[in-house]
């Protein structure tokens, strides 16, 4: 990434709970493999994220989050919309799933995956 990017984009952050889970789900699959996090068009708020589970380097323009075992890539494009996002895992009652506090989102539905700037 570039010092432009790093300096328009607050930091992204990836919380113990999703290192730990993310961990154990690229623990199960082949060497190398890490999550690639984006933000594309669609979903019910206009955007939606998209985790992918991928077995690739990262590019010059990606932001890498690493947490012990965790590898996390953010494309620059999808930090535009996610600069200063926390990803977290959370494990309740309703289920599991890895959900987004994006301080840039002005609206969300209630999957937790779609959002509104």
């Amino acid at each position: 990434m570039t010092d432009a990017a790093l300096a328009v984009s607050p930091a992204v952050t990836l919380s113990d709970r999703a290192a730990k889970r993310v961990a154990r789900i690229i623990s199960k699959e082949a060497p190398g493999t890490v999550l690639r996090i984006s933000v594309a068009g669609g979903g019910c708020s206009g955007f939606q994220y998209e985790y992918n589970l991928v077995q690739e380097t990262a590019n010059d323009d990606d932001l890498v989050l690493q947490k012990g075992e965790a590898t996390v890539l953010i494309d620059s494009l999808s930090l535009e919309f996610m600069g200063g996002a926390e990803i977290d895992f959370v494990d309740d009652l309703v289920g599991q799933s890895f959900q987004i506090k994006n301080p840039n989102a002005v609206a969300s539905c209630g999957c937790g995956t779609s959002f509104a700037v």
